[in-house]
């Protein structure tokens, strides 16, 4: 079955919050961006492709719903991430839901990463996920609580080789989230890892996803469908909304039945 607008879930508790993304200009976060303010909250968002970023500002002023703000930053800077998540909060009002969404998974070999590559990967897809949640935690606990969604990987579970030190940070992930699950939960704040499977992008499709690949992972898939960014998307709102107000600490795995 086809999802349309007019079947699309909607969550009422999400009218008018303010919501954070990282790496929201483009792929996943870029749909992200989109189906909240579907649902009407008003979304600030960081990524370093102003271009794509300022057309999906645009595109989501046309239509109806929240607002979507765009602010440019490398999340390797965590001052500039910090200041941003403060500018947004000034913009929308204090933030409830952080999607912490930004990631590279360029491919590199094991033989071929030095002590450099390491550190700025490591910058990349897990040190940002950690500042952010330290930067949003006292405007979520001026809301009376809120969601963190921690974005991971199932590459690490498929023991995949070509990217090590990305699957290392993405098996971080699920640490931190439960640690900070357990910290924050007293002031109300869930914490929630959400695994996409491999999600058709436009990057991955660009990039490393041939025809032939495409239908080998459909075939290893329990469901034999293509995995769009917007099954990812819908599962980030549930964990957003209050709907899941009493889960916390969890993975939440949207991959077809992959692993």
């Amino acid at each position: 079955m086809t999802q349309t607008p007019e079947t699309a879930a909607q969550y009422p508790s999400l009218r008018n919050r303010s919501v954070f993304i990282t790496g929201g200009g483009t792929g996943i976060g870029e749909v992200m961006v989109e189906r909240f303010c579907a649902q009407g909250a008003n979304v600030c968002f960081v990524d370093v492709n102003i271009p794509k970023s300022e057309a999906l500002v645009e595109r989501v002023a046309q239509s109806e719903g929240g607002k979507a703000v765009f602010i440019e930053c490398d999340l390797r800077d965590i001052k500039a991430l910090q200041a941003a998540i403060a500018e947004a909060g000034r913009i929308n009002g204090d933030i409830s839901v952080l999607i912490n969404n930004a990631a590279d998974d360029t491919r590199h070999e094991f033989e071929q990463v030095d002590e450099e590559y390491w550190n700025d990967r490591v910058n990349v897809n897990l040190r940002p996920s950690f500042f952010a949640a330290q930067a949003v935690v006292e405007q979520m606990r001026r809301c009376g609580g809120g969601s963190v969604v921690n974005m991971g990987s199932v590459s690490w579970r498929q023991k995949q080789t070509c990217m090590p030190v990305y699957t290392t940070a993405k098996a971080a992930i699920d640490g931190l989230t439960r640690t900070l699950a357990a910290k924050l939960g007293p002031d109300h704040i869930r914490v929630n890892t959400l695994v996409p499977g491999w999600v058709m992008t436009e990057r991955q499709m660009t990039r490393w996803a041939s025809p032939d690949i495409v239908q080998e992972v459909q075939q290893a898939q329990c469901i034999h469908k293509t995995l769009l960014p917007i099954d990812i998307a819908n599962a980030a709102l549930f964990l957003a909304a209050d709907d899941s107000k009493m889960m916390t600490a969890q993975t939440l795995i949207i991959d077809a039945g992959w692993v």
